[in-house]
């Protein structure tokens, strides 16, 4: 997996998580991109790698699809360093 090249914004919280996430996973984007469309949630490339680089908001819509598909609760995507 290519390692990020832009910073991350300050849009959202989760958008680091999902990416460590589904990284740690093996996932691509992708396949989380499909998974999330079977489920009936419409993203795109675009869209997904703005949530993961925070540089767009998420909707509890996307989050509760993001966190049955990566296994996660979502809690633990808006998990900050402070929570630890």
């Amino acid at each position: 997996m290519r390692p990020r090249s832009a910073g991350y914004g300050d849009k959202n919280i989760c958008g680091a998580n999902v990416e460590r996430i589904r990284k740690r996973l093996g996932m691509k984007q992708t396949t989380l991109i499909m998974k999330m469309q079977q489920l009936g949630v419409d993203i795109n490339p675009s869209s997904l790698s703005k949530l993961e680089g925070q540089i767009r908001l998420a909707s509890d819509i996307e989050l509760k699809a993001i966190a049955k598909i990566l296994g996660v609760t979502m809690e633990e995507l808006v998990r900050t360093e402070e929570d630890a």
